[in-house]
């Protein structure tokens, strides 16, 4: 989807000052509510008004001052559906006003309020999903016939239970009293039955409500994947301009895609509200602030919360511009195959593992694309087995996972035993315009020989450095060098705290000594999120997308 960037700043001053000014206009109506009227102003009233109607009129400011309340957080998000809302609740809220006590102060007030909002009319355009749009409409109005329905239903079958005998006319009646006064003191049930109906009516009509409204303010949910224009389309960019160890990953089928006008892309998954995109905006690096800025509007526009997992130091300026905060969450280790030797004595270790299975008849083999079919049923195989072992499942989003037609196009690198069995393998990716290798799957047996590892990655590095390649990407050290010293910011050392004691159930520092045998450069990667309340949110964003939706369910199995 192509979005054009933003000419000039959103009045984010005038957004949130009516959320705010929403949500105290229904805490005005709450307390003015409960507050006794001035006894000449209820006089005046009642001379043409029933006081059926003064009281209605204060329960429907309680009403009216609690949708406020609600309301008011879905205007913070410029939900255009919450701005018509709020509108029609603040036209009843007038009426209310005026019913229950004459109150024109409260009135002017909302007054002012509603046309501040019309005002403002241009700036809350966040859309709603448009099928749960739709069901709300009809659930609201079922909704109100069904609750209507089954108030008349039951006070004209249950009349027993109830001082009164209501017929059809009679039960009619009562329910719309319900509705209108929210309690009605004439309405005297003599057994349980009887007190569970009548307060059952409210809950059924709350919960439909409630329902409604959450189908009404939805963000928009990703239904379809990427098309297949929009498919080449990324695909042209991202062989032409990326550069980065992520750049192969955004054309997954997993991923969305966001162009902007400047000819870049950004890839991302929706999860729940948060659209979190892999890695920094790949294209022309003159337009990165741009497609920032584009990405960070479309997601405004559909209720979104932007995030962006993994993204370089270049380009932290532009997305504190665009009001967005930089978590630094990890290295990515990348080794300098033009300097990488197993001679002399920074190789000393991983030369001993070589040296110990290539005397036991261990040897190591690259796979070009395509591969054999046979060759494809043993890695599986091995996968297999290496999933089972980890009580675990494949990973999305950030890397690649074993589906056969993506590992049969892939270069494998295998270590075989004597008799011709596979121990272990990895795939890489190939950037051959940048002269990068990047690791992707690294899968073995439960039991290999030790030093199996080491081995295979040798040869990887051995491999890549005869082929003329540059550097080769391990991936990302996660939390490793995070928070370390003592003026990091808070939630950078909360990060630190996390990878020196929770090492028993993900090991982050065994998985960053592996990779410190290969001496790579550390190059510190970044979370990027709207604002600190959102963190969690976007955490367990990331955590769906990595795992899957239901990664809770799998580690409990």
């Amino acid at each position: 989807m192509t979005h054009p960037i933003r000419r000039f700043p959103l009045r984010l001053w005038g957004v949130r000052s009516a959320a705010i000014l929403t949500a105290l206009s229904g805490g005005m109506n709450i307390l003015s509510a409960l507050t006794p009227p001035v006894a000449e102003r209820l006089v005046l009233l009642e001379r043409f008004a029933p006081i059926e109607v003064t009281e209605g009129g204060r329960l429907s400011a309680v009403l009216a001052g609690l949708a406020l309340l609600l309301l008011a957080g879905h205007l913070w998000r410029r939900k255009h559906v919450a701005w018509l809302l709020t509108l029609l609740v603040l036209g009843a809220s007038l009426v209310s006003h005026l019913l229950k006590g004459l109150d024109y102060e409260e009135a002017i007030l909302v007054t002012a309020l509603a046309v501040w909002l019309l005002l403002l009319r241009g700036q809350f355009y966040a859309r709603s999903d448009p099928p749960s749009l739709r069901r709300g409409l009809l659930v609201l109005i079922g909704a109100l016939f069904f609750t209507l329905a089954y108030g008349v239903a039951g006070f004209y079958i249950l009349d027993d239970h109830f001082s009164l005998n209501y017929a059809f006319l009679g039960a009619l009646k009562q329910t719309a009293l319900l509705f209108v006064q929210f309690y009605d003191p004439g309405l005297q049930p003599i057994t349980q039955i009887g007190h569970f109906f009548a307060n059952s009516i409210y809950l059924v009509g709350a919960s439909t409500m409630a329902y409604a409204l959450f189908m009404l303010v939805r963000p928009v949910l990703m239904r379809q994947p990427a098309s297949a224009v929009e498919r080449a389309q990324a695909q042209k960019i991202v062989e032409a301009q990326g550069h980065t160890s992520l750049a192969r990953f955004t054309l997954f089928a997993d991923k969305s895609y966001c162009f902007s006008l400047g000819g870049s892309v950004v890839a991302y998954v929706v999860k729940g509200r948060v659209a979190l995109a892999l890695g920094d905006p790949i294209g022309p690096t003159g337009d990165a602030r741009a497609a920032i800025f584009a990405f960070q509007d479309y997601c405004q526009h559909n209720d979104w919360q932007p995030a962006f997992y993994q993204t370089l130091p270049d380009y932290l300026d532009f997305y504190r511009a665009a009001g967005l905060r930089t978590l630094c969450i990890g290295h990515e280790a990348i080794v300098d195959v033009s300097t990488f030797m197993l001679e002399g004595k920074t190789g000393k270790e991983l030369r001993s593992a070589v040296n110990r299975l290539t005397k036991l008849g261990y040897g190591a083999r690259l796979h070009a694309p395509p591969l054999a079919d046979s060759v494809l049923d043993e890695l599986r195989l091995v996968s297999d087995e290496w999933l089972t072992m980890m009580k675990g499942q494949e990973q999305q989003f950030a890397t690649g996972w074993f589906d056969d037609d993506y590992i049969r196009h892939s270069p494998v690198m295998a270590v075989y035993k004597p008799d011709g069995s596979i121990r272990a393998f990895a795939n890489m990716i190939l950037a051959v315009q940048h002269k990068t290798c990047v690791l992707d799957l690294m899968r073995r047996r439960s039991t290999v020989e030790n030093g199996t590892m080491d081995f295979l990655f040798a040869a990887m590095l051995v491999w890549a450095k005869e082929h003329g390649y540059v550097t080769f990407s391990l991936g990302l050290s996660a939390l490793s060098g995070v928070g370390e010293q003592t003026d990091d910011p808070t939630t950078e050392q909360a990060l630190h705290f996390l990878y020196e004691h929770v090492n028993q159930i993900y090991n982050f520092k065994g998985l960053h000594a592996f990779k410190a045998k290969f001496h790579p450069r550390w190059e510190p990667r970044y979370l990027i999120y709207p604002d600190g309340a959102s963190l969690p949110t976007v955490g367990m964003a990331l955590v769906r997308a990595n795992a899957g939706d239901h990664f809770l369910r799998d580690f409990l199995r």
